[in-house]
């Protein structure tokens, strides 16, 4: 675009196939993290943690005029999105809850310059079915990309807000942006944590490892006719794998709820989750329920309360 907003285009080297990727409160369907909530028309980007990429980015993004050259801006950007090869495009790497098939992926490596080779940076790759979706993908790409796994972390989605972006998106794409985020952010911090094991001597890694996966919870017994505790679980063991989870349907103590949609669709409107997962370390209580509330997208504006019990290993 050269209409005196230029979000210049880049091309980081293509990846291979020979890279290595790294491996509450009640809470009421209107007040589910959303992004097109009611926020300040100016949020204060240095509140926002954003890395130098992502925040020139948003600087740009915001002072487009008018929303339909935003829209192309993100298209065009999805365009100069470098090709991946298939083993990217594996379950592992999918991102639940887009109206698009999305799948990234991320190495860590040494930063640039950095003789040492003490910083690690990460480094994303992808790709996207949908254009605005992977447009989309792409921006988050190009601002993350050298940034440290901790500096991933602390970015705010609200970002998306300040940048404009969320009045060109429906609601449901808002949600797929969140889980895009929220899956490379977790990608980030499995990367890290390979990082750290690789310098573990090898007999003592592989036991770690043996551990920590027979300790995940990877499956549960779905129930019939139940398609929002089903939904929940389904996306809080994909991505937040966690150690122990436990979420009960208390919907019959509340039957009838006004304004409840899954209640109208299923007979679910109420629901108590205990979790514990290693995503949550480090995060105060309110970041925690935001991430959860992120990742369950679309599946919170159909319940009308959800109580969480969030915690990491170490405090259990």
């Amino acid at each position: 675009y050269n209409g005196g907003i230029t979000v210049s285009a880049w091309s980081p080297a293509p990846h291979t196939a020979t890279a290595t990727s790294r491996r509450s409160h009640k809470q009421s369907s209107s007040s589910s993290v959303i992004l097109h909530s009611a926020i300040e028309d100016e949020l204060d980007l240095s509140s926002l943690h954003l890395t130098p990429q992502l925040e020139m980015m948003v600087t740009a993004f915001s002072s487009i005029p008018d929303e339909k050259t935003r829209h192309k801006q993100l298209l065009y950007m999805a365009s100069k999105l470098p090709a991946v090869t298939d083993d990217v495009r594996i379950s592992e790497n999918k991102v639940p809850g887009c109206l698009s098939t999305v799948h990234v992926d991320c190495t860590l490596e040494p930063k640039e310059g950095d003789d040492d080779q003490e910083t690690m940076v990460v480094n994303y790759f992808g790709d996207s079915d949908g254009l605005l979706t992977k447009g989309l993908l792409a921006l988050l790409i190009r601002g993350l990309n050298g940034a440290t796994p901790e500096e991933i972390q602390q970015v705010d989605p609200q970002f998306i807000q300040a940048a404009k972006i969320s009045q060109t998106l429906t609601p449901g794409r808002n949600n797929g942006f969140l889980n895009m985020l929220a899956v490379m952010k977790k990608k980030a911090l499995d990367a890290a944590e390979g990082g750290a094991a690789d310098d573990v001597d090898d007999a003592d890694e592989e036991a770690k490892n043996e551990g920590e996966q027979s300790a995940i919870v990877t499956s549960f017994e779905e129930i019939d006719g139940k398609p929002m505790y089903n939904t929940i679980m389904t996306t809080l063991i994909t991505i937040l794998k966690p150690t122990s989870i436990t979420l009960t349907d208390n919907s019959s103590q509340h039957a009838g709820h006004a304004g409840s949609k899954g209640w109208e669709e299923s007979g679910e409107s109420h629901f108590a989750l205990e979790i514990v997962a290693e995503a949550f370390e480090g995060l105060s209580l309110v970041k925690r329920h935001q991430l959860i509330y992120m990742l369950l997208g679309e599946t919170m504006q159909k319940i009308h309360a959800l109580e969480i019990k969030a915690k990491s290993p170490a405090e259990v």
